[in-house]
């Protein structure tokens, strides 16, 4: 979690400073993310993750330099070799399936490699991630009902934060609690507290094994609070107050997890400053070989785009 809001952090200053031309964050989502991806089998499962997805992408295993080439658009970016938009997160062995930008397109995506697993008789899940504004769009409902159909190997994350872009989730939903719509489609739906890591993680393990013990998709909901902008094109002051922002930063999943650890006696000061050092010497370095690195050859604008 502490490398996901690092790096989040980091991209979101150089797009400041001119470096990048665009930065998504997952200030506050580190819970739901770090919970969710921490069951799966890297190289084994399958991750389709949305462009807010970084804790998702580093818990899987993907490097903050892997993170920063991306961002910086450079020629040994891992995910696409500097031709996509930053946080489209792709890594062929570690099974991260690149998505686009449009929102929710991911989500068919995911289930046709879970139906691809049930024919060939695979043992392989997928998750697939994806925030509150997407289950507004009909790619989600075509994905959870064909999922329910043939009882898939998918696990559908939803990390509602309450704003789709700028607009709240009171007027995209009239439902409390998205994740009783899998009721419709015949699997189960939780809500889970999102900025308690732990109950995310006892959530996505009990679906990881439903999954593989061919039981079928489940919808997991986590609640989260969206700390930062939309993106670095977004002001978020326009649609929301500081005083609400400030209410929920006390209660973000760093600081709760780090209250947790101290109660049991398992974090103290020197060990919390050891670890901070650690993470921002890690985005440091990765922050000064990414910005080093070389660009694209123009002359391979086309490559990958048509047969060669």
């Amino acid at each position: 979690m502490l490398l996901a809001r690092a790096l989040s952090q980091r991209m979101r200053v150089l797009q400041r400073m001119g470096k990048g031309t665009f930065a998504v964050s997952a200030e506050g989502h580190e819970g739901a993310q770090v919970g969710t991806a921490y069951v799966l089998r890297p190289g084994q499962d399958w991750t389709v993750p949305y462009y807010r997805s970084v804790g998702v992408a580093v818990t899987v295993g993907m490097t903050a330099r892997d993170v920063l080439m991306a961002f910086f658009a450079r020629r040994d970016d891992i995910s696409s070799g500097g031709r996509n938009m930053p946080n489209h997160f792709s890594h062929r062995e570690l099974r991260i399936v690149s998505g686009s930008a449009p929102v929710a397109t991911q989500v068919p995506h995911a289930v046709g490699i879970a139906l691809a697993s049930k024919l060939r008789g695979l043992d392989e899940v997928t998750f697939v991630y994806f925030g509150d504004g997407a289950t507004s769009k009909g790619d989600t409902h075509e994905a959870m009902n064909f999922a329910g159909v043939h009882r898939l190997p998918v696990v559908f994350v939803c990390e509602n934060n309450s704003y789709a872009i700028s607009v709240h989730v009171s007027k995209q939903m009239a439902v409390e609690k998205v994740s009783v719509r899998a009721q419709g489609y015949g699997f189960p739906g939780v809500t889970v507290d999102g900025n308690d890591v732990l109950a995310v993680y006892r959530a996505a393990l009990e679906a990881h094994q439903r999954a593989r013990n061919g039981e079928g998709p489940t919808f997991i909901e986590g609640k989260v609070y969206r700390l930062a902008p939309h993106s670095s094109d977004d002001d978020d002051r326009r649609y929301r107050s500081r005083e609400e922002v400030e209410t929920w930063s006390q209660r973000e999943p760093i600081v709760r997890f780090r209250a947790l650890l101290q109660e049991l006696g398992l974090l103290d000061q020197d060990k919390e400053e050891a670890l901070n050092r650690r993470v921002a010497r890690e985005v440091d370095e990765a922050t000064d070989y990414a910005e080093r690195a070389p660009p694209p050859d123009p002359a391979t604008v086309f490559r990958h785009l048509y047969a060669e």
